[in-house]
């Protein structure tokens, strides 16, 4: 049940990266590369000699369409979201073919930010994308999402919001929880946890420059057919590294990760509300543990 409900949350816009309000346009491409690491069988937890690599690009844009304030400051504003995963994936000494070479997932969305109050927020979103593995690409592999999510902000560096987001990922629409805690430090010792995204502990060196410990969740999901049935298909992946941070200039920051994979899975489910509460009766598919490293331009306009 754990690994169905985070395929369906993969399917997701990275709500926690754009739960804050921007004034203007704000971006971020980032590039990560998982050198090959070798093949566990689910079955009997057998490390094989398959392997498989995973290489990934994302671009993540939001574009203010309007922002203003009201008497007490605070700030309600329309934004589009734009975001595309690229990932290409290159399998070696499988006797067959068990995941795709090429995933995409491509999504357009809308986002209101608007007070509850002083002490609370409120986030709606919606969006609509194409989740595939590239080799047929029909209805089947689009999916549509939307969430509203209740922010109470204890103060300016802890927020807790809770709320539900309603998902076709398996196939009919389906309501799931969704939980967002941020929390942060003030001065140079810099502590954050964004769940589910991950979280990261490090040192604010200069104006310019930072060095974090990281965790982070991420993965994709696609949509394929097997044996004539639509099935999804989602990556997850956790990883663990150090990552500093260089402030280019007011409006680019350049960010550096270098670690390892903590978890690095597949798992398969036909598109079926029942199969989110089924137990299954082995492992899904993994990779042993490897290296990690990722690079990433964000900048604001």
């Amino acid at each position: 049940m754990k690994r169905s409900l985070m395929t369906a949350l993969c399917c997701l816009l990275p709500l926690g990266y754009w739960v804050n309000a921007q004034s203007g346009i704000s971006a971020e491409l980032k590039t990560e590369y998982i050198p090959g690491s070798n093949y566990i069988r689910p079955e009997d937890s057998v490390k094989t000699n398959s392997k498989s690599d995973f290489k990934r690009v994302d671009l993540n844009l939001s574009i203010p369409l309007s922002v203003k304030k009201d008497s007490n400051g605070k700030v309600k504003a329309w934004s589009m979201l734009l975001s595309g995963s690229y990932a290409r994936m290159t399998h070696r000494n499988y006797e067959t073919r068990l995941f795709p070479n090429e995933m995409l997932n491509a999504q357009v969305g809308i986002q209101h930010v608007r007070p509850l109050g002083k002490k609370w927020s409120m986030m709606m979103t919606a969006s609509v994308g194409v989740y595939t593995d590239m080799e047929k690409i029909n209805f089947d592999d689009v999916l549509g999402q939307g969430g509203i999510l209740f922010i109470r902000h204890f103060s300016p560096n802890l927020a807790l919001g809770g709320g539900p987001v309603l998902t076709t990922a398996f196939g009919v629409p389906m309501i799931l929880p969704w939980i967002y805690f941020d929390w942060k430090t003030n001065g140079k010792i810099k502590f954050n946890i964004n769940f589910p995204e991950g979280m990261e502990a490090g040192y604010q060196f200069t104006d310019k420059f930072a060095l974090k410990a990281v965790v982070n969740l991420n993965g994709m999901s696609v949509e394929r057919n097997k044996d004539g049935k639509s099935m999804l298909l989602g990556y997850q992946q956790i990883i663990a590294g150090l990552r500093p941070e260089i402030q280019l200039s007011d409006r680019l920051s350049l960010r550096l990760t270098g670690g390892t994979t903590l978890i690095r899975s597949f798992s398969e489910n036909d598109r079926k509300i029942k199969s989110i509460f089924r137990d299954k009766k082995m492992d899904d598919p993994r990779f042993s543990t490897t290296f990690y490293a990722a690079v990433a331009l964000r900048w604001n306009l």
